[in-house]
This record gives C-alpha cells, structure tokens and sequence, in this order.
C-alpha cells in the first residue's frame, strides 16, 4: 500500500486540522501546567495529606470464596489502648453499585462473604500498625458454602446463586443478544466460514498510587472527602446515599491521583468507612490499602471466553459475523452490565458489515470482582476478531493490508447497529504504520523465527449516556478571568495522570490567544466545581473539551467586542495569538482588553458545558455503545520466536492512531506509548488467575508481572488527524484506543514467525510450545496425506 488513500489528511506532523488563531493547539515542548509540581516532588496525593488527630483503618479479610458468616467477635480488638472503633456489614448495610440497575454491594461483607480478600471487619486506631494488629485479633466463625468459580459453573443452574436480590435465582447479571440483517443468509453466500473459540485472561490495572481516602468532619458540621478517584462526581452521589445525607454536606475533593486506568472507577471500602468512621469519631480518618490489596480491590480485566464465526467471499469480503461471549465477572456488579453490552456493540466497527448477531453473558462468581480496565469490554472481542480476520485472509490470499483499507467505514454514515461514524482515520492509518514498518516488504519475508503482524481496531470518544437517567450536561467548565491576565478553570474532571488538566488550559488558551502558562486547572473539588461526570470511556477530551471551549467563546466575545471598540473595526477582523488581539488599526495586549470588558460590563467570565447528540435511537436498549465519535488505530508489531524453548520477544511496535487532533503531541504520543506498553503486558505475561480454592495466585508485583524496561519494544508512535466534525478544534480520544490492536498485531506476528496461531493470551512459552506440537502434528499428517 503506497497510495494514499482517499480523504488522506497526513499524519500529525504535516496537517495542522481545524483553524486555530492562537499558535498553542498542536504544538509541543512546553511542559504541561502541572508538570512540574508533579516531577519536584509538590504534587500531592492522599497519603501525603496529614491532618491533626488523624486516625487509620485497616480491614480484616475473608480467607473463603463463599461462606456464611456465623459469629463475628471484636471484644479483643476493641480492648486494645489505642483501637478507636470497629466496623462491621452492620453498620454499614446500605447496598451501593456503579450502575442504578445493579446496586449489590456493601463496603463489608454483610452475613455472607463472596470471594477470598473480601473486607469483613475495619478497624480505626491511632496508627496504622495498630489496626492491622486489631484485625488479626477479631474472630470470625464461618460457614463454607459451595464456591462458583469458573463461567460453567456460572452457567449451571444447579449452582448456588451468589446473590439473592435477583428476582431470577440465576448467576448471570446480564445476557444481551442483538441481531442485525439476515446472518444464516449471508453465511450461506460465504465462500469461506471459518469457527473458532478464543480465551482472553483477566488482568488487573497496577496504578503506581494505590486507593486511598481521607475524611475530615468541619466545624459547621459538614464532611470533606480526599479520595483517589477517576469518577468523584458518582463517588459523591454514593457516599450521600450511603451515609444519609445530602450532597450538599459533603465536599468530595479529588487530589493528584497517581494513575487508575479504569480500576479507580467505583466507591471502594476506603472512601466509604473512611466516611463513616470520620463521622462516627468526629476525627480524620485515613485509608490506605497496601498493594497486595489492590489486587482483591481488582476491579480489572473480564477473563472472557469468546466463540466466533465470520462468513468470507473469495476477495476477502466480510459477508457476516456472529459472535458469542461469556465474561467471568467475580462477585459483584460494578461496571457489569456495560461490559456486557461492549462485548459486543462495537463488532460492527472499523468494517463495513450488514450481517451481524451477537450474544453475551456476565456472570457471577466466587472471585475478586472485575470492573473497566483500558479499552473496557472492546478490548477482549477485538482480540478475536483481528485474529480471525487474518487467519481467513490468509488461508484465502488477501492481503491484509488491502482488505481492511476496502471495507474500512465511511465518514458520515451509520452501522448496521446504529452507531453514528463521523470521522474516520483507519485509512491513514494503516498507510502510515506500514509505511513507518516497511509491513507489505517484511511479511513473510524476514528470517525463520522472525515476523511482522498488522492489526487494527476503533474506540469511542465518550458515552452518550450518564450512569444515573438525566437531561443535565455531562461536563461543565468555569472560567474566571483576572486583570492580571490570569485565567482559572474550574472544572470537575479527574487528572489521573493523563494529562486533561493540560488539556483544558490548551483549549482555552488558544481561543484566548494567550499561554497555556497563564491558565490555572482548579478539578474535581465539588464545593468549586461544576460537573464533570468523570474519566471513563475516553469521554473527557470531547466533552469537558468542548465544554471549555464553549466557557472560552463566550470569554473570547466580550475581549473582542471591547477590542473592538477601542480599535476601531468589526469584530470579525480581530485575531489572538501571543497575548495580544489584533486588528488591521492596531491591536492590544490581552490584559488591556480584559480591563476594557471589565470596565464596560463587570467581571469577566463565563461558564461552559456539553451535551452528546441525541443519537443511537434506533434500536431498542440502544443506550450502551453510541459515542458522539470514534477513534482509529493500526499497529503493526515486529517479532522473534525461539521454537527451542518457546520464548517470544517484542521488539518493535510501530503504533499509528487516529486522535481527531493534536492537542498537545508530546502528551498524545505518551498516551499512545502507555496503551502499547499495556497491551504488550497483556500479550506477553500478565494473568489474574486463581487456584481451586479461590485463592489469587499472584497477589504482588513479584508474581504478577508487568514488563519491565527490558521487556519493553521500541515502540513508535504515529498521530493521524482527521479533524472530528464536533470534537474540540477537531480532536478525539488517545487515552485508551491504541491498546485494543497490541495484542492481535502480536499474535499476527508469531503467525508470521513460526506458523502458528495463537488464540490464548499471554503468550507464554509453554503455550507456544503446545502450538508448535499441534504446527508439526499438522504438517506431518499433511506430508503423509
């Protein structure tokens, strides 16, 4: 593939995307506005926060998958000189969930315990020593029960159900079946079909900061939270409801969070006996979960059994697919529900399809509950889908390059399913990964044990639908604009490290025409904030994005209405850029002009807000899945087999990614080389797994391995505009997008390496072994036939 293809507009480096006066959209090299708090050691997270007569708590676990909980005894730890209170599911036993039609959780297990790790008793004492040693002095007398901890034994109907609040005694949470044109049909006409089940494994997010929450009572009687959160706007709703109280009584503050990638989603046992014990004790309370139990926490990756079919014409076309998925989702709800639908909702996309049915389930079992990590719900299907897309090109010839170019999505049209397609970059894409990796010359081409493999993938921008039924906004923005030339932003957003406070003053200061350095990111404070309903679904450079912009326009109007009238001449001849406004009769620092619209129509400021599209109606339970746009990404990834031992290794992953816009390029490729780097995790080693008592098999970083330094490929990436009709300046999501393709372009490669398909990640040397066993077998047969 040389061309470019139609409606090509470059990669980042060579097409500046939608007009923008103020010199500050697209560039790079300046460091982000809070950069530098965060690489001196200023930044500051829960656990560095200390308040007077500040408290600690710990939690007692359950050592059972499933049990009855019989007698719980705290007396001995209540007598210990420094223990300040004990709770148990008792004194918390309102149930709380992330999605209104799942509320199935309680922060301690209440009469029943659920999976091994699950917090059974909290201690508060004057340190946090003192609570751990208060826990292993409560004694508990449990009931085992029988445990579910596998699909199938979810799936038995002759399994014990896990929750009684269902009306149906069913450990499924949710089955969704969605079905689209005639697929018997359409397989009928297929040239070639081709059946295969693939497995994806749970994995869990490791943020460098784990959860924590701090709770202070004030002197006029209200609550203030320090939470580690991605989502402090549903967090803030779940607290008041657990405690009783009004939103207005409590302040949630969301400090510098170091990382969540999906897992700090939900309200976990910290914020909320935090809350609690603050208010019981009329003291702070502090809760910090140690690293080993983060990973009970979990929250992480759907281990995910999927079966797929997809009918192929002679030329490559897709002629239909029909896909099955069962997602093992552990003991509670969480996010559950919306996995369900992911699973299979974004199967029409990149590809142009008129046959498509999908089914999914998400079970209970008697294992740490799993919940959104990167790429939540699209990222196991696309897996499977990559794979066997180019196992069916190449048994047929196609090339696999071509085939995804022809039958890529069109902008401006609508899939079989209903989602809205506006901007589409695949084709971009893909000319410029396997141009950068030199694909179409190397495939097949390289060495013995060595191979290249392609694939590609495509992510929302956003849901259109908030968690709780509403007609509010779902981002907000407030700008106040000093004389001094200082412009704050407040918004609710949650910077969790990925740079959208960043975001946010680039946004501003290019309508402003000012530096990014001139604006101030006041996020996540409820007392201060509009807001934003969080960072999830990549939603928050669309969304809060556009809403700043709005908040900015409005600003932008009334300096240029003023300037206007100083200088002279129409509004629509004034430019910013530098600081200054400028006109054909002159022009005028920004700061004057600020003094001239103060002085002529009071304080300056203005508030900003987004509402998605009403969109994705046509078909009914719709809700899930419709973004207001979607990203696109290639990959193509370089690779070394050893069929001595069955050691694989990564060397390059070339990444191109479809982001709308550059916002900001050094913060865009860094989140393009986070998500590969994930992805190369999930390939390579990462797996939460489970032995047959429930019991976590690698609870540390010491087991549970994330590549390290060496272990990480030279990893290259490519940004492609293609300028989003309705995003901020034309931008798109980068946070989560570019991890869906890591792992089939790696499977690609092995393919191309050594001949085998390999259709369980990671890709360890004991199953590269057994493929290359069932390679060998194969060809044996083969030679004698």
């Amino acid at each position: 593939m040389t061309d470019r293809p139609d409606g090509y507009l470059g990669p980042a480096n060579t097409h500046s995307g939608a007009p923008a006066d103020g010199g500050v959209v697209g560039g790079g090299g300046a460091g982000k506005v809070d950069g530098l708090r965060r690489v001196t050691g200023q930044a500051r997270f829960v656990d560095d926060l200390v308040l007077p007569r500040m408290a600690h708590c710990k939690v007692l676990r359950s050592p059972h998958p499933h049990a009855r909980i019989l007698q719980l005894d705290a007396s001995d730890a209540l007598a210990m000189d420094g223990v300040l209170a004990v709770l148990t599911g008792e004194d918390v036993p309102t149930r709380y969930g992330a999605i209104p039609v799942a509320q199935d959780e309680t922060a301690l297990a209440l009469e029943v315990v659920r999976y091994v790790g699950e917090p059974v008793a909290c201690v508060c004492a004057l340190s946090r020593e003192l609570a751990a040693e208060a826990c292993r002095r409560i004694r508990v007398v449990y009931e085992p029960l029988d445990a579910v901890l596998s699909i199938d034994e979810a799936l038995d109907t002759d399994s014990p159900p896990i929750h009684g609040w269902k009306r149906k005694k069913s450990n499924v949470l949710r089955r969704v079946r969605q079905s689209y044109g005639d697929v018997d049909a359409a397989f009928d006409e297929a040239d070639l079909v081709l059946e295969e089940t693939y497995h994806y494994p749970g994995s869990t997010h490791v943020p460098l900061e784990t959860h924590a929450a701090l709770a202070a009572p004030t002197e006029d009687g209200r609550l203030t939270i320090w939470s580690s959160t991605q989502n402090p706007h549903y967090m803030h709703r779940t607290l008041a409801k657990i405690l009783g109280e009004d939103t207005s009584r409590i302040r949630l503050i969301k400090p510098d969070v170091g990382a969540g990638y999906g897992g700090k989603c939900d309200t976990f046992v910290t914020d909320v006996c935090a809350a609690v014990l603050a208010r019981r004790l009329g003291r702070p309370v502090k809760f910090v979960l140690e690293r080993e139990e983060v990973f009970y926490a979990h929250r992480g990756r759907h281990p995910t059994r999927m079966w797929l079919k997809i009918g192929m014409k002679s030329d490559g076309t897709i002629t239909a697919v029909d896909f099955k998925a069962w997602a093992n989702g552990g003991a509670y709800a969480s996010y559950g529900v919306v996995t369900a639908y992911y699973l299979g909702v974004f199967g029409t996309l990149p590809y142009r399809l008129d046959h498509y049915r999908f089914t999914s389930w998400r079970v209970y079992t008697n294992l740490p509950p799993c919940g959104p990590k990167r790429g939540h719900g699209a990222l196991q299907p696309r897996f499977a889908l990559e794979l066997h897309l180019d196992r069916m090109w190449a048994e047929l010839g196609v090339d696999p390059v071509a085939a995804r170019v022809t039958q890529c999505v069109s902008p401006n049209t609508e899939t079989i399913n209903g989602l809205r397609v506006t901007s589409v970059g695949l084709p971009a894409c893909l000319h410029e990964v396997t141009q950068a990796s030199a694909y179409t010359a190397r495939r097949g081409q390289l060495p013995p044990g060595r191979g290249v493999g392609l694939a590609a993938s495509v992510y929302m921008c956003g849901a259109l639908h908030p968690v709780y039924q509403n007609d509010m906004p779902h981002s907000g923005v407030q700008l106040q604009v000093e004389r001094s030339g200082r412009v704050t932003i407040f918004s609710g957003t949650a910077d969790v490290g990925q740079g959208s406070n960043h975001m946010l003053a680039v946004l501003v200061a290019e309508r402003l025409g000012i530096s990014p350095a001139q604006c101030v990111v006041i996020e996540a404070d409820s007392d201060l904030c509009p807001v934003d309903l969080g960072s999830y679904s990549s939603r928050v450079t669309f969304m809060a994005g556009n809403a700043a912009l709005q908040a900015a326009d409005r600003v932008r109007a009334r300096l240029f209405e003023s300037a206007a009238t100083r200088l002279e001449c129409p509004v629509a001849e004034l430019t910013a850029c530098d600081g200054v406004i400028t006109g054909p009769t002159g022009s005028l620092r920004f700061v004057e002009a600020v003094a001239l619209a103060e002085a002529a129509t009071g304080t300056v400021g203005a508030t900003g807000s987004y509402r998605p599209p009403k969109i994705g109606n046509r078909f009914r339970r719709q809700s899930v899945g419709p973004s207001p746009a979607y990203s696109f990404t290639a990959q193509v990834a370089e690779v070394s087999v050893d069929e001595e031992t069955g050691e694989i290794a990564v060397h390059q992953v070339w990444c191109a990614h479809d982001l709308g816009r550059v916002l900001h390029r050094e913060i865009a490729e860094g989140q393009v080389e986070g998500c590969v780097y994930m992805g190369v995790g999930e390939a390579m080693s990462e797996e939460q797994s489970y032995d047959e008592r429930g019991v976590m098999r690698a609870p540390s970083l010491l087991e549970y391995r994330i590549p390290t330094v060496f272990d990480t490929p030279e990893i290259t990436a490519l940004l492609v505009e293609s300028h989003d009709p309705e995003g901020p300046f034309g931008a798109k999501e980068v946070g989560e997008g570019p991890q869906l393709s890591t792992v089939p372009a790696i499977a690609a490669a092995i393919h191309d390496a050594c001949g085998i398909w390999m259709t369980e990640p990671p890709f360890t040397p004991d199953k590269v072994l057994r493929a290359l066993k069932r390679r060998d077998r194969a060809l044996r047969r083969k030679g004698q036939a």
